[in-house]
């Protein structure tokens, strides 16, 4: 266990306690052999070049192989993923992790002949295929998404480039990752005693929630110290990414990098504008909640490292992972038995890895292996934790009852619906756990808890989201990207969304080069959009009964069977209107008034 001050190397972790990775492949020798039979599939994929239109039968084929290809790769790189995520300074896994991940690229170029032929096929004659072979029709949702994209589709030459340069263009994130993860090391802080405390990137919130304010202090300032010394590079690397992300908008002649972004998942950029626009009619909530904080805490001044401690005296609650295993399974008893029964499965059969380790990815995140999801935890003890954990088991069951009730090629979810249950997992956890206490204390902590879930989700996601559009329109505009503005821009946004109530340290300037997800192009506004859609099936739930429940698990069966748009009105809410937000912020804005009463 990591919980205390020293953190244990992979080999002494209890494998009780590791995710069971030998369930994809029983050791590397079979992750091997595998991975050389696998060897003729770019032949196998580009065989079928220049014959997509032929006939009814070709396609199918074609469709058929490109389903069981995806399956085995699916295979092959979660198990280097997750091998190399134990531990990113394993030299073996590194390179286990950086073959795949080539070999994909091979498969990827190979396969860059298929969208314009699918595009170019005739409506009338893909009509007809689909009548001489029924077979088609598993895949006519597949065909038509394919060919929205139709206007963005490049010529055979231009789509063999594009896919050819695949592994260059992973170079940032992959940079980003191993540098952040493996390479930066940040020095031991003290707290307001002398005493040393390990700081890394899996222990920065754990000492930010710290009743220390020394020790906070010292550790956020020593964290963005570190970070500042690599300023340059760092910026360098976001720099590169963004500018991806806009050559990439350009050469497919996309109006910009956002509707590169949105238009393949079938969202509305209306949808990103709605959110920001939304929270900003509602600041006037968080400075009122930061008011609070800053009251409640005896603090004449409320730095930026004083908003992840507990802002009441008791709030600070030991929750060993028994303990919120407990709790989550009691919490989503009310989605039905047999979601009950998988995830008691998920905790018997070690779908997790629990404990942090030296040189494991930080963070937590759930993937959605064909045999079964797997979910990297950094488990502290903590109340935070025991949400994360039903975070990421809303992620794993997501992907688990997608993948049982929908053929692989419509399993995987787009990313605008991914948020959903796992945000709704942690709603229904905050309500059980509201339900079943009489203290008032107790109320009030869990309250705050759940206004602090709306800071960091609702508002802070969506401050990333804006500096994202920010960053990507200057660089449309041919501007300059360096360390200095991105921390400029991003200082300019935590004092317009904290307002006067809080001290915007310059530290704080750096954070944007502690963003992983800066690397996934407009990722992080769903985290918003998500939080939003899930208060209000929350809601559904545990009012609307069994029907409420069975819309919901159908919507959890959906994968991307559907749009997005169409998948979430199924469980009962309509993304494609601001409502879902309002009501949030609305909903915000009630906590707000309920704490301000308790602590009265």
């Amino acid at each position: 266990m990591t919980n205390g001050k020293s953190i244990i190397k992979r080999g002494e972790q209890n494998p009780a306690n590791c995710w069971s990775v030998e369930d994809i492949f029983p050791n590397d020798e079979a992750w091997e052999a595998e991975f050389q039979s696998c060897q003729t599939i770019p032949e196998q994929v580009a065989a079928f070049r220049g014959r997509l239109g032929s006939d009814a039968a070709t396609l199918l084929e074609y469709l058929e192989l490109s389903e069981q290809v995806n399956v085995r790769m699916e295979s092959l790189f979660y198990y280097a993923m997750l091998r190399h995520d134990e531990d990113t300074a394993n030299p073996v896994y590194q390179a286990v992790r950086g073959r795949c991940l080539s070999f994909l690229v091979r498969i990827e170029s190979a396969n860059a002949f298929a969208e314009p032929e699918l595009v170019a096929i005739p409506e009338e004659e893909l009509e007809q295929f689909y009548a001489k072979e029924p077979g088609l029709e598993k895949y006519r949702r597949h065909l038509t998404k394919a060919r929205l994209e139709r206007d963005h589709i490049l010529s055979q030459a231009e789509e063999d480039l594009l896919a050819a340069a695949g592994e260059v263009t992973n170079g940032p994130s992959s940079i980003y990752n191993s540098f952040a993860d493996a390479d930066m090391k940040f020095p031991a802080v003290t707290d307001s005693t002398g005493a040393e405390h390990p700081l890394t990137h899996g222990s920065y919130i754990a000492l930010m929630e710290s009743p220390d304010r020394t020790l906070r202090e010292n550790a956020f300032k020593s964290l963005y110290g570190v970070y500042d010394s690599f300023r340059n590079g760092l910026a360098s690397m976001l720099n590169t990414e963004i500018r991806k992300n806009v050559f990439f908008a350009q050469a497919r002649k996309y109006d910009s990098a956002l509707m590169a972004a949105l238009s393949p998942v079938e969202i509305p950029e209306s949808v990103y504008h709605n959110l920001i626009d939304a929270v900003h009619q509602n600041l006037d909530k968080m400075y009122r909640y930061m008011s609070l904080r800053k009251k409640a805490m005896g603090l004449d001044e409320l730095h930026m490292y004083d908003l992840y401690a507990a802002m009441l005296p008791d709030a600070d609650r030991v929750i060993p992972f028994e303990q919120a295993k407990e709790y989550v399974l009691a919490a989503t008893e009310v989605l039905g038995s047999e979601y009950h029964k998988v995830i008691e499965s998920s905790f018997e059969n070690r779908w997790m890895d629990i404990y942090e380790n030296e040189n494991k990815r930080s963070g937590a995140y759930s993937c959605g292996c064909p045999v079964h999801p797997f979910v990297l935890l950094n488990h502290k003890d903590t109340l935070d934790s025991a949400f994360t954990l039903a975070h990421e088991l809303g992620h794993a069951m997501h992907s688990y009852l997608s993948t049982q009730n929908q053929p692989p090629v419509y399993a995987d979810y787009v990313i605008f619906v991914a948020e959903v249950a796992s945000t709704c997992n942690e709603a229904l956890l905050m309500r059980y756990l509201l339900d079943h206490t009489t203290d008032k204390r107790e109320r009030a902590v869990l309250i705050n808890y759940f206004l602090e879930q709306f800071r960091t989700t609702l508002y802070r996601q969506t401050m990333f989201a804006e500096f994202e559009l920010k960053t990507h329109r200057l660089a449309e505009a041919g501007e300059a990207l360096t360390a200095q503005q991105f921390c400029d821009i991003y200082y300019d946004l935590n004092k317009l969304y904290y307002g006067d109530n809080v001290i915007v340290d310059p530290e704080i300037a750096m954070e944007w080069a502690r963003i992983p997800h800066f690397y996934r192009r407009f990722y992080v506004y769903q985290y918003a959009t998500g939080f939003s859609a899930a208060m209000a099936l929350s809601q559904r739930i545990l009012s609307g009964g069994p029907e409420a429940v069975e819309h919901y698990l159908q919507f959890l069966s959906g994968g991307c069977s559907a749009d997005p748009i169409s998948l979430l009105k199924i469980a009962g809410v309509d993304m494609s209107t601001p409502t879902p937000v309002n009501e949030a912020l609305a909903l915000f804005g009630n906590l707000i008034e309920e704490l301000e009463e308790l602590l009265a």
